[in-house]
């Protein structure tokens, strides 16, 4: 055919490019589709709690993302530094997912148990008392907040429209788990909140027990990341096959 018809009729050119677009991206999407490998079958992934939710929507908010990725690639140097490179099933249930390869500050896909909850908030507060040579800006304001989970059922419920397996169980208790994970001390009333969310880090994030703040929410998603997947455990030529 003549590319003048084309370079002379500008919506027939819109035409062809969004046709030859969106060929172009059935080819490369559909596949994924249609083979089991494209999401890996590991055990320990399991859906957010609600206080975690709530944590990373506070994370994506603030755009942490920006400068922290959640995203090990399979490579010697960063599988060193940061741990087991990261799998797809671990975004599974996220929306949005953090992959990328954009990193002022370090991978954040294993920090769940580097640290201690007293160390991220004071990283939060003022990084540079824990990092020196930190230029991240500091969050104080995230102790002072109170976190506003008037419509977290709804959150869940909406998630689960998207393709995350919250049960009406979790749905309807989301609440009271929202606030037991950062107040209970109580092993019988932890127990159904760690039944519904296995390996939950339940306890007073912030130092204040009085108070459920932005900083509880935000530390609990952060001591999460990383710590579902026994890796020790990961079948590695499952992994490549």
């Amino acid at each position: 055919m003549n590319n003048e018809l084309f370079e002379k009729n500008v919506v027939l050119l819109a035409i062809a490019i969004l046709v030859t677009v969106s060929i172009g991206g059935l080819v490369q999407l559909v596949p994924l589709y249609t083979m089991e490998q494209t999401i890996e079958k590991v055990d320990g992934i399991r859906p957010y709690t609600p206080l975690e939710q709530a944590g990373r929507n506070i994370y994506v908010r603030e755009g942490c993302y920006l400068c922290h990725s959640q995203m090990i690639r399979p490579f010697r140097d960063e599988v060193e530094r940061y741990g087991h490179y990261s799998l797809a099933a671990e975004s599974m249930y996220d929306h949005p997912f953090q992959w990328g390869s954009k990193r002022t500050g370090p991978d954040l896909a294993r920090v769940g148990g580097k640290y201690s909850s007293d160390w991220h908030v004071a990283h939060m507060i003022d990084p540079r008392s824990v990092v020196p040579e930190s230029i991240m800006p500091g969050y104080p304001f995230l102790a002072e907040k109170d976190l506003d989970f008037s419509d977290v059922a709804l959150h869940l419920d909406a998630l689960r429209t998207v393709g995350v397996p919250y049960t009406d169980e979790q749905i309807q208790k989301s609440t009271a788990d929202l606030k037991k994970q950062q107040s209970t001390n109580d092993p019988d009333e932890a127990e159904g909140l760690l039944k519904r969310y296995p390996k939950a880090v339940i306890g007073n994030f912030d130092g204040n027990p009085e108070r459920l703040t932005e900083m509880d929410a935000l530390v609990a998603y952060l001591q999460m990341l990383g710590t579902l997947v026994d890796f020790s455990k990961v079948n590695l030529e499952t992994m490549e096959r």
